[in-house]
């Protein structure tokens, strides 16, 4: 399939002021292969940043537990994307704590979070960060009322959006409960969850996000996540828009609402390439029966 620019869909309006294409970028897998390594060639993935931007991507999600050894997202863009395009939007989680070594430790709370906005600013070389989620965790789901952790870590973020180091917030790995109770602090808009053709958990947290014009941003969207693929539609209709597996899977995602916004990541020029021609293929509703049909499997 010909080379398609990120833009073929009319932009999303994030947060009423920013216009992204509908096909952004996840930073995930810059550093490394994965986060576990192995460590990928700066050089290599500073072209990926590279060519994303030259096919019209204007939207990169990293974070700051996104790094390899010495080698860490945040300074991949600041190297490969400065001076930074007028109208490129750097999205940044924070939560999960990640040591030098690689290790995994207690979420942040309201301090390290205040002091990890300002290390991802000095890693990016920006005085403001367009949009910061607080990444969750499992077990706060079971917090209830308007107090807890996500109360408080959630408004040190928007302490910071106050005085203008944040203009968006968003959420990421959020239910509706934590949504809604998150609005009553600050306005939300993104909202950053596992979503895709073979993973549909959390229907009403994508439901909620399209009724209220909230950026919905998938994360894994072509990972089947140890799932059985169903091969054979998944041929079927990229052979008929003369689309890969993989095209159609992100097509899918695009043609559930217009608040989705993937972010498939890569570490080849090659594969981002193809990964942004998925915007081109628009999938109509037989292919999407197929699809949907009671083989495709549903969690």
């Amino acid at each position: 399939m010909t080379t398609t620019r990120a833009t073929p869909y009319p932009p999303f309006l994030l947060g009423g002021d920013l216009p992204v294409a509908r096909m952004g970028f996840g930073a995930m897998r810059l550093p490394a292969r994965d986060i576990a390594g192995p460590a990928n060639d700066p050089e290599t993935s500073a072209a990926v940043l590279r060519r994303a931007v030259e096919l019209g991507v204007n939207h990169i999600d990293t974070a700051w537990f996104y790094f390899h050894g010495g080698i860490s997202a945040n300074g991949l863009i600041h190297r490969a994307l400065r001076p930074y395009p007028d109208d490129l939007v750097l999205a940044a989680k924070v939560g999960p704590v990640r040591h030098a070594d690689g290790s995994w430790g207690a979420p942040a709370g309201p301090r390290e979070l205040v002091a990890g906005v300002h290390r991802t600013l000095r890693e990016l070389g920006r005085d403001r960060l367009d949009l910061v989620y607080l990444r969750l965790q499992p077990e706060e789901a079971a917090e209830h009322g308007g107090d807890g952790t996500l109360a408080e870590r959630f408004g040190a973020l928007a302490a910071l959006r106050e005085e203008g180091l944040i203009r968006h917030l968003g959420l990421s790995n959020t239910t509706t409960e934590q949504l809604t109770r998150a609005q009553r602090i600050a306005p939300v808009t993104a909202v950053q969850n596992l979503y895709g053709l073979f993973h549909r958990q959390d229907p009403d947290v994508l439901d909620a996000c399209t009724r209220q014009g909230i950026a919905f941003v998938p994360f894994f969207s072509l990972e089947s996540l140890g799932r059985p693929e169903p091969a054979e539609p998944l041929a079927r209709i990229a052979a008929r828009h003369g689309a890969s597996p993989e095209q159609v899977k992100l097509a899918w995602t695009m043609a559930r609402s217009p608040v989705v916004l993937p972010i498939p990541g890569t570490s080849s020029v090659a594969h981002v390439e193809d990964n942004i021609a998925a915007a081109g293929v628009r999938l109509d509703a037989e292919d999407l029966a197929d699809l949907d049909a009671p083989a495709a499997p549903r969690p």
